[in-house]
């Protein structure tokens, strides 16, 4: 499956990104905040995109101007999110890379994805946690018209032994369709 918007292609990663990958995923400031540890090299990168990037609904964020992933989005269906959701409702989840911080492109591709989640995979709600101290994805979840649920304390994340608080936000179909 392949997304468009306006900037974005939204792709399957390929091994062939591992490059583009480990370039974003080492820098201190995108993993931690997101909850997961920071890419040690491009082999660590390549074997992330085999065992974590390769997972249905998730795609690499491509800027269509240069056409190189700078960032990641996934929708986890059901069982594939880990705050216990039916199969009817689906979990987002995203980065980008530091430079392209404040441009609008993570709440674009968010959209897209929401649009693809209500029309063509037929959700009834999508979900959108943030950890503390991770504003700029609490700004995304407004922007694109999330509304806070419930707090959660302690939920364990990908970096081993460390647990988090986790704000998280929903949307239904109904109140994303009278907000399009």
């Amino acid at each position: 499956m392949i997304l468009e918007t306006e900037r974005l292609v939204l792709r399957p990663w390929e091994e062939a990104d591992a490059e583009d990958l480990y370039s974003y995923a080492r820098h201190p400031e995108v993993g931690p905040i997101a909850g997961w540890a920071v890419h040690t090299d491009v082999e660590n990168s390549r074997e992330t995109i085999r065992g974590i990037l390769s997972a249905p609904e998730t795609y690499a964020v491509v800027l269509k101007e240069t056409g190189r992933p700078v960032g990641s989005i996934g929708l986890m269906l059901g069982k594939a999110s880990n705050i216990g959701i039916p199969e009817t409702e689906g979990e987002i989840g995203c980065w980008i890379g530091v430079p392209y911080w404040g441009r609008g492109l993570i709440p674009e591709a968010v959209r897209e994805l929401m649009r693809h989640g209500f029309e063509e995979l037929n959700l009834e709600r999508i979900w959108y946690g943030y950890f503390d101290g991770n504003i700029k994805s609490k700004r995304v979840q407004e922007k694109c018209g999330f509304h806070y649920h419930h707090t959660a304390e302690n939920v364990p994340c990908a970096i081993e032994g460390m647990l988090r608080t986790e704000h998280i936000t929903c949307i239904s179909k109904d109140e994303w369709l009278s907000e399009s």
